[in-house]
């Protein structure tokens, strides 16, 4: 074998070990092997690598080239999780109403041109027109303000009922966390409180219970553990060291406390006596055991009812989809639609949500 082709065969080997690991990662708590949800992290990387080699090894006619063929295929229920194929016409039936869940990087606050990403929010608010708005880094500011958000969003809206969990800066007469505005009455409300409440991100989840017609639904608004990876070093090299460690250590305890949360609002939901929507900012992609948690126990509305890929992060890291509509067996996702705009660092997603089956 030529040494061409030796290295192939090492390279096709390691990717396939790599992607298999990776497919372990929705199943093991982030606390019990540390290093596990990174390989989902870089689930995409090693699918790709490992078609790509595996062709080679196709035409290189290597041996052991179909155990390329084998990693991938067993992990063909982990592909379809990046990856919708809606094809059948996106009918909504007339029981259902119309959903928005955004996060909102707390309207462009601190954004060089500080009215225009708001505004440009309350203009797609106002095209949607939806009937419920969830926001996560959801920012009002206590009368009087020039930044104003409350007022506006309910009257575009024609909102009737509202809920919202914030952390209040005193000084500044400011709350930062997340809200739901609501065409519909709210006959209860409340939180679910996560054994480790972030003053900086504003990781917090509500819910609120929504009567529509003659039905009543569960809807919780999330916004699950966040990552602070700005961290100075004393000198450039120092500094990078410094950002390694300290960003390794961050997304390992983000990782953790994310699964922790999402046992939280599981448990929570359990106690329900209707079907549930769960919306908003995971912070975590579709191969992580945060994902996995809710994704064994409801339907993902990206998956049933859109096409594509349907990123929503779109900051400096590339993490692909980590925003997500999920919902009970007795409810159905229609016209779902990552809307490709950038007012914020996330997009936000629309879709339609039935009681009856369209």
């Amino acid at each position: 074998m030529k040494w061409i082709d030796r290295i192939l065969a090492i390279a096709l080997w390691v990717s396939s070990a790599m992607l298999l690991i990776s497919y372990a990662s929705p199943f093991f708590h982030p606390d019990s092997i540390q290093w596990l949800p990174y390989f989902g992290l870089l689930y995409p990387i090693w699918v790709f690598a490992c078609v790509f080699i595996t062709g080679l090894a196709f035409l290189r006619k290597i041996p052991f080239k179909f155990i390329g063929v084998f990693i991938i295929s067993i992990g063909f229920s982990f592909h379809i999780r990046l990856i919708a194929f809606n094809f059948t016409e996106n009918l909504t039936s007339k029981d259902s109403i119309r959903l928005l869940t955004y996060n909102v990087r707390l309207f462009g606050l601190y954004d060089d041109s500080t009215f225009e990403s708001r505004n440009q929010i309350f203009n797609l608010i106002r095209k949607e027109g939806p009937d419920v708005a969830c926001f996560q880094e959801y920012y009002r500011q206590d009368k009087p303000t020039s930044f104003e958000t409350y007022d506006s969003i309910r009257t575009i809206m024609r909102s009737i009922d509202y809920h919202e969990r914030s952390a209040h800066n005193e000084r500044g007469k400011r709350n930062f966390g997340i809200a739901i505005f609501s065409k519909y009455p709210m006959i209860a409300r409340g939180d679910v409180m996560f054994e480790s409440q972030s003053t900086l991100d504003f990781n917090y989840c509500i819910f609120a219970d929504i009567i529509f017609k003659k039905d009543t639904f569960r809807i919780y608004n999330v916004h699950l553990q966040s990552i602070r990876l700005n961290e100075p070093g004393k000198s450039q090299e120092q500094g990078r060291l410094a950002l390694l460690k300290t960003g390794i250590k961050k997304m390992n305890s983000a990782y953790v406390k994310r699964a922790d949360q999402a046992r939280k609002v599981i448990e929570h939901m359990e106690s329900s006596p209707y079907p549930i929507v769960v919306c908003g900012d995971f912070n975590d992609t579709p191969m992580s055991y945060t994902y996995h948690q809710f994704y064994k126990k409801m339907t993902d509305g990206f998956r049933e009812a859109s096409f594509g890929l349907g990123a929503t992060y779109i900051g400096r890291i590339p993490a692909g989809r980590i925003d997500y509509v999920f919902h009970t067996d007795e409810l159905f996702c229609s016209n779902f639609n990552v809307h490709d705009v950038s007012f914020s660092d996330h997009r936000p997603i629309s879709c339609n949500i039935n009681f009856a089956r369209p």
